[in-house]
């Protein structure tokens, strides 16, 4: 049987974002920890109009390519982690459109978090995503990793200089998705 496939997510599509930085971080983490295939998905390069499909994608009756496409990457996926700033209390657009083209492919998949920000690290960002991920019947983790004031670990270079508590939160994080994921199995296979 193949390693189950952890896709991390860049939520930020901004110029001069550091979101990319963070998941190129957190993805060596991974590829280092072994256990699961990773890959790196941005949504800036996926470029997603804001949702233009006329069926619900419950029904996952889809008629544009690019739908075509974010559905066939999803599907891909066993477990998610998603790397998001704090926007206004909550996650960005960009990612709740995302989230909300596709429905089936998302369901009995385990999620984590990354989030950076200021004093509160993006942790309100990561409260909205766990409801939403939730609705979605996906599986949010409790471990998650939490930059606060992530100028201090990313350099203007755009380079990470994570901490031992980044660090020790990456690897709690990759370990329970690890877990999570081969439970969560059996039920991806039967529906």
């Amino acid at each position: 049987m193949s390693q189950p496939v952890l896709q991390i997510v860049v939520a930020s599509t901004r110029p001069g974002r550091v979101g990319r930085s963070i998941a190129e971080w957190f993805r060596d983490r991974a590829v280092a920890a072994g256990g699961f295939d990773v890959e790196l998905i941005d949504l800036a390069e996926v470029g997603l109009p804001f949702l233009d499909e006329p069926n619900h994608p419950r029904l996952k009756q889809y008629e544009h390519a690019h739908t075509k496409a974010w559905s066939a990457t999803v599907e891909r996926g066993d477990a998610f982690v998603f790397v998001t700033p704090e926007y206004n209390h909550s996650f960005n657009a960009v990612l709740k459109n995302a989230l909300d083209y596709l429905h089936q492919e998302w369901q009995h998949k385990a999620a984590g978090f990354v989030s950076y920000g200021g004093v509160s690290g993006g942790t309100r960002a990561v409260n909205g995503l766990r409801q939403v991920t939730s609705s979605l019947k996906m599986v949010p983790v409790v471990e998650s990793v939490t930059i606060p004031f992530f100028p201090q670990v990313v350099g203007e270079d755009g380079v990470v200089r994570p901490n031992e508590v980044m660090n020790a939160a990456a690897d709690a994080l990759i370990a329970e998705l690890a877990k999570l994921t081969g439970a969560l199995r059996p039920m991806r296979l039967a529906a």
